[in-house]
């Protein structure tokens, strides 16, 4: 019983600390917006449904194949399936755009997280110029992603492939949903790698680690780019070199740019 009585006490005292408040905060909020979010999920699908068909007609022209591929069709529901799952996702990231506007309209004006952050030492950033130019980074950063992926990781890649099998005497015929998959893990994964130098520079500049513990930790953020570039790359070892390494140089090009622009 004791035990009991010092684990609710413990709760108790958690949830009345400012950090306990700004999570009974976020709680409420998701409350209060689960009728706005799940109309936006559904506004997503409505407008990405159509435009999914276009997308997957477009990805399966023959100029953007390697020479002999076929793409084919396994079941009779595998194409309407496909394009329910990209307006899904379609959808998911208009409610995470929704949720992170509306958590910044909520962050700036809430006490708790005032007071939270006081707590640790950190203030909310200025709109400006920070958060003006992180935004810009992220985005200039997320389309040199979508570039490096669509102009040369995904070619190089499926040209590989193609060839490996084919040298192997195998039919290259791939299922529709498969190749879909493939290029859009791609996609995703060179869009979140490119985004490096923003994590770093963040996490330096806030203070959250320092930049001697980010030096002791290299290896271990080496090896994560790996295994970030083996969840979404095929199992070779070229792709997973042509996943990781780019995301391994522009993190070792963040700890340069904050070496020479921390003094300033």
């Amino acid at each position: 019983m004791s035990d009991n009585s010092d684990l609710a006490s413990a709760v108790e005292e958690l949830m009345d600390s400012p950090g306990g408040q700004l999570l009974k905060q976020s709680r409420d909020f998701l409350r209060s917006k689960i009728k706005v979010i799940g109309f936006v999920f559904i506004f997503g699908i409505i407008i990405g449904f159509p435009i999914t068909r276009e997308l997957i007609s477009w990805l399966i022209e023959p100029n953007r194949l390697p020479d002999g591929v076929e793409i084919i069709v396994t079941s009779p529901v595998e194409f309407i399936m496909l394009q329910l799952r990209i307006a899904m996702s379609i959808g998911m990231f208009f409610v995470v755009a929704t949720l992170i506007y509306f958590g910044i309209i909520e962050g700036l004006k809430s006490p708790e997280l005032k007071q939270r952050l006081i707590g640790i030492n950190t203030t909310i950033p200025k709109p400006a110029p920070t958060f003006i130019i992180t935004t810009i980074a992220i985005i200039i950063l997320s389309i040199s992603g979508l570039y490096y992926s669509w102009n040369w990781l995904t070619p190089m890649l499926l040209e590989y492939l193609t060839n490996d099998a084919q040298s192997a005497g195998l039919s290259t015929e791939w299922r529709l949903s498969g190749y879909v998959g493939f290029i859009t893990n791609l996609a995703i994964a060179s869009i979140i790698g490119f985004q490096a130098p923003v994590a770093t520079l963040l996490i330096l500049r806030f203070g959250v680690v320092d930049r001697s513990q980010i030096k002791q930790y290299r290896r271990h953020i080496w090896f994560a780019s790996f295994v970030m570039g083996a969840l979404f790359s095929p199992p070779d070892p070229l792709s997973l070199f042509l996943v990781a390494v780019p995301v391994i140089l522009l993190f070792e090009i963040a700890l340069i740019i904050d070496t020479f622009t921390r003094e300033q």
